[in-house]
């Protein structure tokens, strides 16, 4: 048995992961991205100038040096960590001599009535849709100090007036509630399970599709169980989507360090070990259960039959649920709907996953909630399994979403 289940699932890897759609998909999309990222530097043979908004604290070693022109005399006061890294010019003549002899990367004119008009020009050679704006921060943070008579305290304030954090006012202590990491690694978590789960699950709905147009699966049926052939191609098809999303997260990892970007995570924040444990498990259940049911109705319907659209939407349709309610479960992880979501095996694996990123959730509901899940995937593969025996297979009935749902329930 072991020995047929392996022999689908290896069919399923090789096809898929040879297919030229998946070979674009998976490595042409990132390796044009990865163009388009480094478009300035293969156009111009020069390396990738690394942009950032700061309030006046970033480190001066990370910056071009610039020139500038101060026709409004307002310039006195330039701060310790911009030494070197603007140099004062009597004209533009002079400024424009230094940019094209590569002593400076850029120059700013501030005109006479700066105060009036509050405009500068900033004289940006390299300039590209992709860095429209170059490092022109620093000549407004430079102007604001000094508007301000060189209070880089008040100035600081005055660029970013607000930090706003919101808490529920309570008896007791509760977690803060924002916009920062706090908010951001919850819904990030949850997103990318709900995406991994629906494209692995496409896949398996694609194939058993053309399978079912091409009259495939009735020659399979022939020398491999409904539940051989399942299994393997739930396995086959969960590597092939596992491998796709390691390729695109490599990518954007790579993307990000060779271009002199870095994810700013806050003082102390670590990835715990748990939440990939979690992500593991609830993405394989998530998968098992999706992936059977899409797959069953492309068994039924072939690629792209009448209605079975419908079908598809109202398949997906409970692990969209948890999505609306994103804010309101990271906000209210332990809430009766952040439970509930958590444990009804439908929308478990977003709902769960969104909750545990964010921490605080009792240890016995996420085991309690991948036992409910773990039963749900094994009723859904046994419903699929007799999905292909029925012989609505060969019957050549019209497809309905109340048929299919008949089927699956075993009541043909």
């Amino acid at each position: 048995m072991m020995h047929k289940t392996w022999l689908v699932m290896r069919n399923e890897i090789l096809t898929n992961v040879t297919r030229r759609s998946w070979l674009l998909l998976t490595f042409g999309l990132p390796l044009i991205l990865a163009l388009v990222f480094f478009a300035r530097p293969l156009l111009t043979g020069s390396a990738p100038v690394s942009s950032s908004v700061s309030d006046g604290s970033s480190s001066g070693s990370e910056l071009d040096i610039e020139g500038y022109v101060d026709h409004s005399g307002l310039i006195r006061t330039i701060t310790e960590d911009l030494e070197g890294k603007l140099v004062a010019y009597a004209d533009e003549v002079s400024a424009s001599s230094a940019l094209e002899a590569g002593q400076i990367a850029a120059y700013y004119v501030i005109p006479a009535d700066y105060v009036q008009s509050g405009h500068f020009t900033y004289v940006y050679p390299d300039f590209t849709g992709f860095e429209p704006q170059g490092q022109s921060w620093v000549m407004r943070w430079t102007l604001l100090v000094n508007l301000l008579d060189g209070d880089t305290k008040l100035a600081s304030q005055v660029w970013n007036p607000m930090d706003l954090k919101v808490t529920a006012l309570a008896a007791e202590p509760q977690r803060e509630v924002g916009t920062g990491w706090e908010y951001w690694v919850p819904y990030a978590t949850g997103m990318i399970l709900y995406m991994m789960i629906i494209m692995s699950s496409s896949l398996l709905r694609n194939s058993m599709g053309n399978e079912r147009k091409n009259q495939v699966m009735e020659v399979l049926m022939l020398s491999v169980t409904p539940r051989q052939m399942l299994t393997g191609k739930l396995f086959g098809l969960a590597a092939v989507g596992l491998l796709q999303t390691l390729v695109w997260a490599g990518t954007g990892y790579a993307m990000l360090s060779l271009g002199g970007q870095s994810v700013n995570l806050p003082a102390g924040f670590e990835l715990p070990l748990s939440l990939v444990v979690w992500s593991l498990v609830y993405f394989v259940l998530g998968y098992t259960v999706y992936a059977s049911l899409l797959g069953g109705l492309g068994a039924l319907t072939g690629p792209n039959q009448m209605g079975s659209s419908t079908a598809d939407f109202v398949i997906i349709w409970p692990l969209i649920i948890p999505i609306f309610f994103m804010t309101l479960l990271i906000d209210n992880p332990n809430g009766t709907l952040a439970v509930v979501l958590s444990m009804f095996p439908l929308t478990a694996p977003v709902a769960m996953m969104t909750r545990l990123a964010g921490g605080g959730v009792p240890l016995w509901q996420p085991v309690l909630g991948a036992v409910w899940m773990a039963g749900a995937a094994l009723l859904a593969m046994r419903a699929v399994a007799r999905v292909f025996r029925t012989q609505m297979l060969l019957s050549g009935q019209t497809f309905s979403v109340k048929r299919y749902f008949t089927v699956l329930l075993g009541r043909v």
